[in-house]
């Protein structure tokens, strides 16, 4: 009987743990800059997450024996910061990272104690624990309302403003996916034809700190709102929208929604002129 509650409690131990994904980060001596294999790394392990629905996110810094306890502390908080600014960086919801703490120094025991070199490298690290609803949460569908379609052939005036919907990126990216450009096919049809309006592209991006853009992982630069932008900009001209009635400008996080953070991740247009019929 004991034997059978031993199995029984490996068991559901195992499977609880199968719940939690971790990543670890390591870092050079004495410092908290990430190195460029970890960074891509990491970025690695956030394509894996990104569209998982995640309950909560944990990081932890740590250091080797060779700093004193309050040196240790610092630098070990300042790891875990590097990290969670790559989070932000990227467009993941903050408001998942419950944790962001740095523990100091830890030992390790997983290596020959000869190989002193190696356990403090293991020691330079960042642990990040990601543990997923499970299941995922029921997403809750948004009310119907007319579509970038019906409003684009309707009536519009100068200042309006219209969210391309169903336009989406992947999280850090300016590239469009294969079915925006189905709809975005539609959306250039409707504009070639409705020469009698101007309007500019905007883009946004979510999760960052404050108003500022996130990076756009292909170029390493920070301004994926803009790059967002651009991209629909392109795209509508090589359909046959004339360049002259489009801008395009990056908004950054200036205008969140409120909701969802995917929501943020968003373009849309804002009328700029309307051209009235010559009588």
């Amino acid at each position: 009987m004991k034997s059978l509650l031993i199995v029984i409690c490996l068991t559901f131990q195992f499977a609880f743990a199968q719940k939690e994904l971790k990543h670890q980060v390591y870092f050079l001596t004495d410092e908290y800059q990430i190195p460029e294999t970890e960074e891509s790394r990491l970025l690695l392990f956030l394509s894996e997450i990104e569209n998982m629905d995640i309950e909560k996110i944990s990081i932890y810094g740590f250091c080797d024996d060779r700093g004193s306890d309050s040196y240790n502390m610092v630098l070990s908080q300042q790891r875990a910061d590097a990290i969670k600014e790559v989070f932000s960086n990227n467009e993941f919801d903050e408001s998942v990272i419950t944790n962001v703490d740095g523990k100091g120094e830890i030992l390790l025991n997983v290596v020959n104690d000869n190989d002193l070199y190696r356990i403090r490298g293991l020691n330079r690290k960042v642990e990040i624990i990601v543990q997923p609803y499970d299941p995922p949460r029921e997403k809750v569908e948004p009310p119907a309302k007319e579509s970038t379609e019906e409003l684009l052939k309707g009536e519009l005036q100068e200042g309006d403003k219209i969210q391309l919907e169903n336009i989406l990126f992947r999280t850090g990216y300016s590239y469009l996916t294969k079915e925006s450009k189905v709809v975005l096919d539609d959306i250039a049809k409707i504009l070639v034809e409705r020469t009698d309006i101007y309007f500019t592209i905007e883009g946004h991006v979510c999760c960052t700190h404050g108003t500022r853009d996130a990076i756009d992982r292909k170029t390493k630069k920070r301004n994926l709102s803009l790059a967002r932008a651009k991209t629909v900009y392109d795209y509508l001209a090589e359909k046959g929208v004339k360049r002259y009635r489009m801008k395009f400008v990056g908004q950054r996080r200036k205008f969140p929604l409120g909701g969802e953070p995917e929501l943020d991740r968003r373009v849309e247009i804002l009328v700029t002129r309307i051209v009235k019929p010559k009588n």
